[in-house]
């Protein structure tokens, strides 16, 4: 599977009573296809998939494979506190139609490197989809390191890795290795022209659900190479972007929501909503764009 374009970790959206809205998740699903994204990630960080229980997470995956199967990619994620609870939603991915898999190291509980490796070939080994290893210390509390990266890049069902450690260099190392055909994605909603320019050529941006017009028109222009148009989206795009990383991430996502267009309704516990008068100046940067 090659990954190339915008791939957006959906929102989960709630309504009044804090439930999955359902008719509005597939609307989402359906203005992201049309605004020409590549693919969409279910219950990822950005979907709140730590707060939902198993029916619903199934659920959100059943919904968004209706909508979207055969239309655009499809990345289930499989994040859980254990390997074994990883491989059972690996499982129910593969069975419902997925393409590929978004796996980050169990939270928590802060495996070695030697733990890490063991935990994403273990769920390779298992599961009949590919994987794409997910890079994300500030909430697993871990870090990926390049090593260990190069080790299951050889693994035939590891093929590529969500880079969100925030630290350039590290990207770039990878960037710069030979790693085969393993792909290293853009996780840094403020970095992707870095990346691009590198030859990363997807981008798994939460802010997606905020931006997919502008983010599937920057990923063009870098692909051809148009590095002043990249770089001028990408300043319209910063003050918002920059908002997001600083705080209150899946909040402003949700407030955000198709250029400040959809009410996603509220985080659920044990985020804290937005105020009104946060999300209105949120919501103003985002028109702004």
């Amino acid at each position: 599977m090659k990954l190339e374009g915008i791939y957006v970790p959906l929102v989960t959206p709630f309504d009044a009573h804090g439930e999955i809205d359902r008719p509005k998740l597939e609307g989402l699903v359906e203005a992201m296809i049309a605004k020409g994204v590549a693919g969409i990630a279910a219950c990822g960080t950005t979907g709140e998939y730590y707060a939902l229980d198993d029916a619903e997470r199934t659920r959100v995956l059943q919904i968004v494979q209706r909508v979207a199967a055969g239309r655009v990619g499809l990345i289930a994620g499989i994040g859980d506190l254990s390997t074994r609870r990883s491989i059972e939603r690996a499982a129910e991915a593969k069975a419902l139609g997925y393409d590929a898999l978004l796996l980050s190291p169990p939270p928590y509980s802060l495996p070695s490197q030697d733990g890490i490796r063991a935990h994403f070939e273990h769920v390779a080994d298992q599961c009949d989809l590919p994987i794409i290893l997910y890079n994300f210390p500030a909430r697993t509390g871990v870090n990926i390191e390049f090593e260990t990266v190069a080790a299951l890049a050889g693994h035939s069902k590891i093929i590529g890795i969500k880079e969100s450690s925030g630290n350039f260099s590290q990207a770039l190392h990878m960037l710069q290795a030979d790693l085969g055909d393993f792909q290293v994605v853009c996780g840094c909603d403020d970095q992707p022209v870095d990346f691009f320019f590198w030859g990363c050529k997807s981008w798994i941006a939460g802010a997606g659900n905020v931006f997919p017009g502008e983010q599937v028109a920057l990923h063009a222009a870098a692909m051809a190479g148009r590095w002043d148009e990249a770089r001028a989206l990408m300043r319209r795009m910063y003050p918002a972007l920059h908002s997001m990383e600083s705080g209150d991430y899946n909040q402003k996502a949700k407030a955000g929501c198709l250029n400040a267009t959809v009410d996603a309704g509220d985080v659920r516990s044990p985020l804290a909503p937005l105020d009104e008068a946060a999300k209105a100046a949120f919501r103003e940067l985002v028109r702004k764009v």
